[in-house]
């Protein structure tokens, strides 16, 4: 395939890119060497029977579902205004009063 001075003209309308005349015939010989590139690589591949490429092994192993407390530097109840039984104790809100 050829591209012409016409191809870059309309590519570039479409574009809504300006193109000055003097540049015309190195833009065009540009556009013809990057489609003839284009066309070489599909020669090369042989694309039937070909599946799509997914990088990586067939199947990602699962690690076990293991969960594992994080260690922290002091304990809860030693942080906490007031710590019962495991729990942290806050005051009620006056919201929550009955009337």
């Amino acid at each position: 395939m050829s591209v012409s001075a016409q191809d870059v003209q309309r590519v570039a309308r479409l574009a809504e890119l300006a193109v000055d005349e003097a540049d015309l015939p190195t833009l065009t010989a540009q556009m013809d060497r990057i489609v003839t590139f284009v066309a070489q690589l599909a020669e090369v591949v042989d694309l039937e029977g070909a599946g799509t490429f997914q990088a990586g092994p067939d199947r990602t192993p699962l690690r076990p579902d293991v969960v594992n407390p994080a260690p922290l530097a002091r304990p809860p109840a030693a942080i906490a205004p007031e710590f019962i039984d495991g729990f942290f104790v806050v005051p009620r809100l006056g919201v929550m009063e009955e009337s």
